[in-house]
């Protein structure tokens, strides 16, 4: 191998670019060409509602969809994935623009500070490997946070539908502004705003392969111009400048005055958009048998969100609707997101100031249409509520909170939430009783199984956790709750861990504790299926010494039957 080919592959390991490129097949180019174009109709009309929803002018959404393209290009490893602007980014850093009630300029500047501080935590991701902090952030509560984060964007929105105006501290209070002010509704932005609804959910339902937001864009524009809707009073977008954006940082001063709200923000982006980019790229990458290095992955989204921000963009990540059409319109390198990446910027040197005489109404449609359809999950949510209530009101509280506290607060709701979830179910850990199946050796859960064959006075349990300083304490209080409502003497206690994979010094601590207390009732304890780390724990710490090497068993029938033997013995407990 020569040095350059060396060289190459040494690159290559950061910049997967330069190992792909080179042996780049001509036959996939018709493809990767025809996605692109297919993309950049799909993108370029949502951007501009993300770029709404975020708070910041229309062509900083097209700024980083044209950065997230590239760059994803560059530094990825998955062949379909599309990364862009999304509308749970783009609600996120919303939340940040009217928590600080900035506008203008100084909101583009924070959600550019956003953006950078966002990458930054990507490339700290890959670097460091932690990609288990997404996990902080459980799927119930995505799914509530992101509905409560769309119904919010949507009250947003409706002022924009009836030319009304509208404010509140939370999502409950400006929709009841906005209902009280539907006596000043301006007949024709009623008429554009509703007529723009009925367009993109038409296309939807009766017409998907069409993109509607394209076609809903393109007449509104066409609309605005033939019948002059803003010399009759309808609100347009404003002046959408031709060209590129120059390189530029947020100032110092930015950070310094706004480092919570720039901290939270990107937090929340990177756990949403780290659990979206993983499982969309592993997905594809199943589907299509090749495979994808999700560190690398990482470093991809931390450079396209850093280069979105060095451009005056908004956050970026993974869209699985762009992604989709991305593969369907025949994608097979990333040659479609440069494609795609470079119409973008062509339209924003060209066709810009196109969207300067965009009817507001008609953004605030594309807007609704995006967030409803992209944010919330009903599907997901029924599917909760039947498999498992607790995760569905886990759900509908994550929801709540986004309604009563604002999508940024939200994001810290959903955290303490998870977080709270996660601490509830280590604590308290599934130790049912077990009975054995008429005519076998097989134990079962009793609650199941309620006419399995019990014993008197001998109490089987199994714990299904980890014995640690977490549980050490649910067991020993599950035992003595066991002991207190027999309904004769305790004579045997016998353990099953077998779904115990580890035990630290406190569960072992634990466990010394829990034999003296069955000593103390003239009862026995054994154990049984300890799998070989549980026990040397277990012998190093003396316990197995103290319970007795005999009293530990293969199985759970075994332990039931040494235990009977003992008692019809005359045997007392050690």
């Amino acid at each position: 191998m020569t040095t350059a080919e060396n060289q190459r592959r040494g690159l290559g390991r950061w910049l997967p670019i330069v190992t792909w490129l080179p042996r780049y097949d001509r036959a996939f180019l018709r493809g990767d060409v025809a996605a692109g174009i297919a993309v950049t109709a799909l993108i370029v009309p949502k951007n501009l509602g993300y770029a709404g929803i975020a708070g910041v002018p229309l062509q900083n959404g097209l700024y980083a969809a044209a950065a997230g393209a590239i760059l994803y290009a560059l530094f990825g490893t998955s062949q379909q994935i599309s990364t862009g602007p999304s509308s749970s980014l783009a609600a996120v850093a919303g939340g940040a623009v009217l928590l600080t009630g900035l506008g203008g300029k100084q909101a583009a500047e924070l959600v550019a500070a956003i953006t950078l501080v966002t990458g930054a935590l990507f490339l700290l991701l890959a670097v460091f490997r932690l990609g288990w902090i997404a996990r902080f952030l459980s799927k119930p509560v995505i799914t509530g946070f992101l509905a409560g984060a769309a119904v919010d964007v949507v009250i947003g929105e409706l002022p924009k539908l009836t030319g009304t105006t509208a404010d509140g501290v939370n999502a409950w209070r400006e929709l009841g502004s906005w209902v009280g002010s539907l006596g000043d509704i301006h007949g024709t932005t009623l008429l554009v705003g509703a007529v723009s609804l009925g367009v993109i959910l038409a296309l939807r339902f009766r017409a998907p392969a069409v993109p509607g937001a394209l076609v809903l864009v393109a007449g509104g524009i066409l609309a605005a111009r033939v019948f002059d809707l803003g010399g009759h009073g309808v609100d347009l977008v404003g002046h959408v400048p031709r060209g590129l954006p120059a390189p530029q940082l947020p100032s110092v001063d930015l950070f310094r005055e706004r480092y919570a709200t720039i901290g939270v923000a990107a937090g929340a982006l990177l756990l949403i958009g780290f659990s979206q980019t993983a499982g969309d790229a592993r997905a594809f990458a199943t589907r299509h048998r090749y495979r994808i290095d999700i560190d690398q992955e990482s470093v991809a989204q931390g450079m396209a969100n850093v280069g979105s921000g060095v451009f005056q963009g908004m956050p970026v990540s993974t869209s699985l609707s762009a992604s989709s059409l991305n593969e369907s319109a025949g994608a097979r390198t990333p040659v479609a997101s440069l494609v795609t990446g470079a119409l973008v910027v062509l339209t924003l040197i060209v066709l810009a100031p196109l969207f300067s005489d965009l009817p507001k109404a008609v953004l605030g449609a594309v807007i609704i249409d995006a967030v409803v359809f992209g944010m919330i999950d009903l599907p997901e949510f029924r599917r909760l509520r039947r498999v498992t209530p607790f995760d569905f009101w886990i759900a509908i509280a994550a929801f709540v909170g986004v309604m009563s506290v604002g999508v940024l607060a939200g994001v810290v709701v959903g955290v303490v939430l998870s977080l709270g979830w996660l601490v509830y179910v280590a604590t308290n850990p599934p130790m049912p009783l077990l009975g054995r199946e008429a005519g076998t050796q097989v134990f079962r859960d009793l609650d199941e199984h309620p006419g399995d064959e019990t014993f008197p006075g001998i109490v089987v349990l199994r714990i299904d956790s980890g014995v640690f300083f977490a549980t050490a304490q649910a067991l020993d209080d599950r035992i003595r709750d066991l002991a207190d409502a027999a309904p004769e003497p305790l004579t045997g206690v016998v353990l099953d861990l077998e779904a115990v994979p580890f035990i630290d010094s406190q569960g072992s601590e634990q466990l010394s504790q829990i034999q003296q207390l069955v000593h103390t009732r003239a009862a026995t304890l054994r154990l049984a299926r300890v799998k070989p780390p549980v026990l040397s724990v277990l012998q190093r710490d003396g316990v197995i010494d103290r319970i007795g090497g005999d009293h530990v068993h293969g199985n759970v029938h075994r332990a039931v039957e040494a235990q009977r033997a003992a008692e019809r013995s005359g045997e007392t407990a050690p």
